[in-house]
């Protein structure tokens, strides 16, 4: 048996642009249906979204038969929950909150099997190697590693050079949200000077020869993003589509309803 070819990892590479979809509802059967509609890349996540190890773990088997690429996102850069990810045949990680070099460093370490990183060995029970039947996986695995670090604070943007430099990166995610937070602008991820500064970092993304990234739902925004060198776009967010659907079809019956629960209900 083959082990499974990171295709997202080699689009970024070649420098293609890769298109997806945020997935915050923990569930399967919307994770299925969400990767029948041809997205590149599928972002599972644990951070915002309801996710444990056993929900990502069935939200991959959901969406391996089709076409797009899981990513994961843990809710931190924990080393030990990092190999259980791996373990379930996890490829691409993003991983929140990046601040460091140092940060980054330990990050490449811990999705590599020494003598290249801290990567426990133990791929035999695992989903990864499909229990032992892919022969080599342990000495395979490094190479299809795909390592994103989200860069979403003023402490991370500060740093980006020397996050840039550290080998074993392959992409750096800008989280517009928590960055416009950091710089005084909290609910304010399109301010001018937050669109300017994750252009700007995209730029250097991009001349530091790495992947940039961003989650933004404006088309005319993200073309900016693009131009300014972003390689992968999360273009929505599976719950908030089904948000603005669901309260579309109300108010085509229920012109004056307002969206709310059950008075008393939490």
């Amino acid at each position: 048996m083959q082990i499974p070819f990171n295709q997202f990892k080699a689009a970024l590479r070649a420098g293609r642009n890769q298109f997806g979809l945020w997935l915050g509802l923990g569930e399967s059967f919307s994770a299925e249906i969400c990767a029948g509609a041809g997205f590149d890349w599928l972002l599972i996540d644990a951070e915002h979204g309801p996710n444990d190890l056993r929900s990502i773990l069935a939200q991959l088997q959901a969406v391996a038969p089709y076409a797009s690429q899981a990513v994961v996102r843990p809710p931190q850069g924990d080393h030990v929950l990092i190999k259980q990810l791996l373990e379930t045949g996890v490829q691409t990680l993003l991983i929140p909150m990046v601040e460091s070099a140092a940060q980054a460093r330990g990050l490449v370490g811990a999705m590599r099997y020494p003598p290249a990183g801290i990567r426990g060995v133990g791929s035999a029970l695992a989903r990864a190697s499909r229990w032992g039947r892919i022969e080599n996986y342990a000495h395979l695995a490094n190479e299809q590693m795909c390592l994103l670090v989200q860069v979403e604070t003023r402490a991370g943007y500060e740093q980006l050079d020397d996050i840039l430099a550290v080998e074993g990166i392959d992409g750096v995610f800008f989280g517009s949200a928590d960055l416009a937070a950091s710089y005084g602008y909290l609910g304010q991820s399109t301010h001018p000077e937050i669109v300017a500064a994750i252009e700007n970092g995209l730029q250097r993304t991009r001349a530091a020869g790495l992947a940039g990234g961003v989650l933004c739902s404006d088309k005319a925004l993200n073309d900016r993003y693009i131009a300014a060198g972003a390689r992968f776009v999360a273009v929505g967010v599976d719950a908030l589509l089904l948000t603005a659907a669901t309260t579309a079809l109300c108010r085509i019956y229920k012109p004056d309803s307002t969206a709310g629960g059950v008075p008393g209900s939490y």
